[in-house]
């Protein structure tokens, strides 16, 4: 399903579909969610039909607001719909800026607003298969030697996220 996001166009914000945007590398806003449970971060993979990054693994959730929609209302929303999962209280832990080429002439170019849930036991997850084609709880030292390891079988935002951000996307990890 494209959707309209809102793009900066020639100093202006105006709504553009999802796929221009990456085309022309337009900045826009967007969301990532990373869920943490017992220590451990919920990874996802991103289903084979997805039009760019198919089959590697990001953050728990990440997504673009629709038009007028809020970043925290947008996170709520992708968390059900990607994840099945529902009710999580998120912290907004700030915004990135982050520019990356992902592959087949698409790049994002994205101003980020991060959240983070921080649980006690891991929430029930109904995967949606057209988004999701898999999940992992892995540990913040399994996941540094994988991302230095086989690297190409992250998005290239988890990997600047961890990279450039990891305090403040996740403190302590």
């Amino acid at each position: 399903m494209q959707q309209d996001i809102p793009a900066w166009v020639e100093g202006e914000l105006a709504p553009m579909d999802k796929l221009r945007v990456h085309q022309l590398g337009l900045r826009h806003p967007a969301v990532s969610v990373f869920v943490v449970a017992g220590g451990r971060l919920l990874i996802q993979r991103r289903a084979l039909g997805k039009y760019h990054t198919p089959g590697l693994w990001a953050n728990s959730c990440c997504t673009h607001p629709l038009w007028g929609e809020t970043p925290l209302d947008c996170a709520q929303r992708r968390l059900a719909e990607e994840l099945g999962i529902h009710g999580l209280s998120l912290t907004h832990r700030g915004q990135v800026e982050y520019r990356a080429d992902v592959g087949g002439g698409l790049i994002e170019h994205e101003l980020v607003d991060l959240y983070l849930a921080d649980l006690a036991a891991p929430p029930e997850i109904t995967l949606n298969p057209a988004e999701v084609m898999d999940t992992a709880w892995i540990d913040p030292a399994t996941l540094r030697i994988a991302l230095a390891e086989r690297g190409e079988e992250f998005t290239p935002w988890l990997r600047i996220y961890l990279r450039d951000h990891a305090e403040q996307v996740l403190p302590g990890f």
